[in-house]
């Protein structure tokens, strides 16, 4: 009996550090991200708990804060996040546990009493990252006025149809390997009724962050750049329509 507790103990010690072990491997931020890591005149990054990118200019009362993909180096994400703040919000890139945001879904909350100044949260994800942020917004209904998934949808116990004050913003790749149709049209059924959802023709999953080729992902068509600068806009726009509401 004690050699099979033992064997059984060894199993499981073996199992947790080779999970410990795949998730500590994540797909690694491009050149392209890292170089947007870094200040000039337009955004100021800080690196601590959170990677912060605020205008140079001073940011308004609206921000953002973003769950990365599962098993992706946060700091892929720079690119873009990057271009957002640009525009003159503070927007905060919020590193997991593992690099999964199944692990923190709440990282919102202290995020949002660090920079008391922000009246109106927008919470971005992508992938995990996103399902993880429409938990949270389920969760929390009174908390944030915005929600923007990209490559991502609520499970079926994080319905937000029924937000009808939640601004919501839903965008896929043409040509994701990693979310079905059937899958956006889950999407449109669980978020608020007036969502808007952009499909980037000749997008695919990856192309949302720097990091290169994702397993179980389609090729695009264009290249990350072009990707990126349609994900841009659209968050834009949803950030300007809350900084903009009564």
């Amino acid at each position: 009996m004690r050699n099979t507790l033992l064997a059984l103990v060894a199993v499981v010690v073996l199992a947790v550090a080779g999970f410990v072990a795949w998730a500590e491997l994540p797909l690694g931020a491009q050149d392209v991200a890292l170089a947007a890591l870094r200040s000039d005149d337009r955004v100021v990054v800080s690196e601590g708990r959170w990677l912060a990118f605020q205008p140079a200019g001073g940011a308004g009362d609206t921000g953002l804060i973003f769950y990365p993909g599962a098993r992706v180096d946060e700091r892929a994400y720079a690119p873009v996040l990057r271009q957002i703040a640009a525009q003159g919000y503070l927007v905060v890139l919020v590193p997991m546990p593992l690099h999964l945001a199944i692990f923190d879904g709440d990282a919102a909350d202290d995020v949002r009493v660090a920079y008391p100044d922000v009246r109106r949260w927008v919470l971005a994800g992508h992938s995990m990252g996103g399902a993880m942020a429409a938990s949270y917004a389920h969760a929390r209904p009174d908390a944030l006025a915005g929600i923007a998934l990209w490559a991502a949808y609520p499970q079926a116990s994080d319905s937000l149809a029924d937000r009808t004050g939640l601004r919501a913003l839903a965008v896929f790749g043409e040509l994701h390997g990693l979310v079905s149709p059937d899958e956006r049209a889950q999407a449109q059924e669980r978020m608020p009724p007036d969502m808007r959802t952009l499909v980037i023709a000749g997008g695919n999953h990856a192309q949302f962050g720097s990091y290169g080729a994702q397993p179980g992902d389609a090729p695009a068509a264009i290249d990350a750049a072009a990707q990126q600068a349609q994900v841009v806009s659209a968050t834009l726009d949803l950030l300007w329509d809350v900084a903009a509401a009564p």
